[in-house]
């Protein structure tokens, strides 16, 4: 899962951008509204974790603008306003989702999981393949009842590779999924990560490799 992290203090959007790559979700920051918008025409993004209250482009017309071009990206709008009526005005200009500041860092990982299982493309709570489960919500991942000790990348190509239901994924689709807006598109770190992760999966493999196309379940 890719997300859009639109926030104009450094210090909670780093926290946020930290926390949520932990649990394996590829995150970009913008710093104001102008930037979150070019940023989401140029990234295909499930979810945009969207400050009401940004610098440059109010972050109400950003959320009117996602919502008109990109009905299938979420929105989760962050505000230090809670009164109801506020809420319903967020939710009004085309928000999925409502928090407010302060929140729960597990909460808001909740709901960004819950709204990427919205977006776009339409994915099972829990990824299985024979007895490789995967369960996104839970950031768990097991084969044959054996839980996998994998790093968030590990996590997020096998989150990518299961949700494909055995479709090619090529390297770009993976560095577009998993990876952010600043990684080289030329490294090698895709298949440094799939090493690893083949590893750790043991015997037999389950991951195949299409000579000249990707890799997949």
């Amino acid at each position: 899962m890719r997300v859009l992290v639109a926030e104009d203090h450094a210090r909670v959007a780093d926290a946020v951008a930290r926390g949520l790559r932990r649990t394996g979700v590829a995150v970009d920051v913008a710093p104001d509204g102008e930037q979150a918008l070019y940023k989401a025409r140029v990234n295909p993004y499930d979810v945009v974790v969207l400050d009401r209250d940004l610098p440059a482009l109010h972050g109400d017309e950003v959320c009117r603008t996602l919502n008109a071009e990109q009905p299938g990206t979420k929105v989760l709008m962050l505000t230090a306003a809670g009164g109801l009526d506020d809420m319903v005005e967020g939710l009004a200009l085309g928000a999925d989702d409502y928090l407010t500041k302060p929140f729960r860092f597990a909460e808001l990982v909740a709901r960004v999981d819950a709204l990427g299982r919205r977006s776009g493309r339409v994915r099972p709570s829990v990824l299985r393949h024979g007895d490789l489960e995967l369960d996104p919500a839970r950031h768990v991942a097991t084969r044959g009842g054996r839980t996998l000790d994998l790093s968030p990348k590990e996590f997020g190509v096998l989150q990518e590779l299961l949700a494909a239901d055995g479709q090619v994924v090529t390297t770009e689709g993976l560095l577009e999924r998993v990876w952010d807006e600043n990684v080289d598109p030329f490294t090698n770190t895709v298949r440094m990560v799939l090493v690893t992760l083949r590893r750790k999966l043991g015997e037999p493999g389950v991951i195949e490799t299409v000579r000249g196309a990707g890799y997949r379940i």
